[in-house]
């Protein structure tokens, strides 16, 4: 089971947002750069950074920030927030992105993901964010009326590499994460499966590690910056068996 700490970019900062909503946001004194610093240290190999500044313009607002955590830390991260063109995936494998998370882009436009699956193989990860059974999209803001399963099977041979479910109802709600729906997802997922929103206590990472075999990992966000998950003890998950 992997362990993904989260750290989402706003201005050059670490922000959190409730429910995607840029109006209810808390900003931490950390840089993304030092935060990245702090979860290396503690044995974490995984991170995944949403860039909030990318997902309100469609650019790689912050590529020198991600190149320099890869360049300084040597740490496996999966980026999203805004990726709407093959170039833009270009710019972050070219820096040592392991993982490119497309969202809304592939959702209204299943040919480009089609396409970025055979350009980078394995490069891609797909983010699917649901509210009450169906897709959101454009932040949140827009209901895209897809159920998430019939989505799914539509591009489920396309080849993307990760799944990353995110249920927008407990995103920052620090409420437990949906593991029954999460679950419907890994049943059918052709990839593994990554558990998003509303992680708030150790027991939630135990839980999530007698899941289903499909399940690759777990994203721990407010949780650790609100300090109700201590990072060493977070660390000591990563150690213990699945």
């Amino acid at each position: 089971m992997k362990i993904f700490p989260a750290i989402d970019i706003k201005d050059k900062k670490c922000v959190r947002l409730v429910k995607g909503d840029f109006d209810n946001k808390t900003e931490y004194a950390m840089s993304p750069v030092e935060q990245a610093g702090k979860y290396k240290d503690h044995g974490f190999k995984n991170l995944h950074i949403v860039d909030l500044d990318g997902a309100l313009t469609g650019e790689t607002v912050n590529l020198d920030i991600i190149q320099e955590i890869i360049n300084k830390f040597d740490i496996k991260i999966e980026i999203g927030g805004g990726v709407r063109n093959i170039e833009s995936i270009h710019k972050y494998i070219d820096v040592g992105v392991e993982k490119v998370i497309l969202g809304s882009a592939a959702i209204k436009d299943k040919n480009f993901l089609k396409e970025a699956c055979q350009k980078f193989p394995n490069k891609i990860a797909l983010g699917l964010d649901a509210k009450d059974g169906y897709l959101s999209i454009s932040g949140w803001k827009e209901n895209s009326n897809q159920l998430i399963l019939n989505y799914l099977k539509d591009v489920n041979d396309f080849g993307v590499s990760r799944l990353i479910y995110t249920d927008i109802n407990r995103d920052g709600m620090k409420q437990s994460p949906n593991f029954d729906e999460t679950t419907k997802v890994a049943d059918i997922s052709n990839c593994p499966v990554i558990i998003s929103g509303g992680v708030s206590s150790i027991d939630d990472i135990k839980k999530a590690k007698e899941l289903n075999n499909n399940i690759e990992g777990i994203i721990v966000g407010k949780a650790i910056y609100d300090g109700d998950i201590k990072l060493d003890e977070l660390a000591k998950e990563l150690d213990a068996k699945k």
